[in-house]
């Protein structure tokens, strides 16, 4: 890790598996923090090595299928010595101007969390429209004062072992910095389409505890006068009533959120998250039809088959008749 006059009492935390073209860039940026810790599942490529040499921290998580996932484990688990913890993905970016920012907002004893609002670039192209931006995430806050929520997906196979798109219930009052962190992929379309494949999995399962009721115990809530987070969360119980989702997310993102304004980037990613919607409502049905595995439905018992001694029907050949017509 590059050495620097004063370090920022912050501890980073960088959850990672085979990240090895997002970590450089990542790491770079948030040098100046205290302390960093990287935490894998078990990667195959250099992710390690290049940690390693960055300085941060190396702590393996090896998920049993329950909760906690990766963040909460973290949270639980690592040994801070700094009160104040941010938590970074391998393609995110943290600007010198945010530093010094969260510097001095970690000075005011009001304030147990702030959140970041993150830039989205994809094809080169700042995602300026299309409801990308402004993206505000939790993600500054004393470490004893929040935990992720549990949406209840953890049994859904094939979505990975850390937290996607839950958020942090924060104790206290929460506050908004000004400068943006940035969000920029170094892989391809292959590994944003194999991202996205997981995160519908997970996507489906949320949808279908909407839709069956499941409370809002330990999660963020959903309130159309709560803060953004919240009130997106109660939007997204009318969305996952609505028909033709598909066909809507590409006209929000594409037409009413001006993601036209973005050029060729901002059709391509209104069209693959039109893709994504519809990925999520073919797993939805397949949860709810199939008990989440294709063709595994309950199968009709088929009629016992009769043997009859006589030429004229039986009792037994009549009722086992009746019922295949039937």
């Amino acid at each position: 890790m590059t050495a620097t006059a004063k370090k920022i009492p912050v501890s980073v935390l960088i959850p990672a598996k085979n990240e090895e073209a997002n970590l450089p860039a990542c790491l770079e940026s948030v040098a100046v923090a205290d302390e960093v810790f990287v935490v894998d599942s078990q990667s195959s490529d250099r992710s390690i090595e290049i940690s390693q040499k960055y300085g941060a921290n190396v702590v393996q998580f090896y998920f049993n299928g329950r909760w906690p996932k990766k963040k909460n484990w973290s949270l639980e688990n690592l040994p801070f010595r700094n009160e104040w913890v941010l938590i970074v993905d391998c393609d995110e970016r943290i600007t010198p101007e945010l530093w010094a920012e969260i510097a001095a907002a970690i000075e005011n004893p009001d304030y147990n969390g702030y959140y970041l609002n993150r830039k989205v670039f994809f094809l080169g192209t700042w995602i300026q429209h299309g409801g990308r931006y402004p993206d505000w995430n939790l993600r500054l806050f004393r470490h004893q004062k929040g935990r992720y929520e549990n949406l209840g997906t953890e049994e859904i196979r094939n979505t990975g072992d850390n937290e996607v798109h839950e958020h942090v219930i924060l104790e206290g009052k929460v506050g908004y910095l000004k400068n943006d962190m940035l969000h920029i992929d170094f892989r391809d379309i292959y590994h944003w389409l194999e991202r996205h494949n997981r995160y519908s999995n997970w996507e489906a399962r949320v949808y279908l505890n909407l839709l069956t009721g499941r409370g809002d115990d330990g999660t963020i809530g959903a309130n159309i006068l709560g803060d953004a987070v919240q009130r997106k969360r109660f939007l997204k119980k009318v969305w996952v009533r609505l028909p033709f989702k598909p066909f809507l997310r590409f006209l929000i993102s594409y037409v009413f959120q001006l993601g036209f304004l973005d050029g060729r980037a901002g059709y391509t990613y209104a069209r693959l998250l039109s893709q994504y919607e519809y990925q999520i409502g073919v797993k939805l049905y397949e949860l709810r039809r199939f008990g989440g595995q294709l063709n595994n439905a309950p199968q009709p018992t088929p009629p016992k088959t009769v043997t009859s001694t006589t030429d004229s029907p039986t009792t037994s050949d009549t009722t086992a008749y009746d019922s295949v017509g039937s």
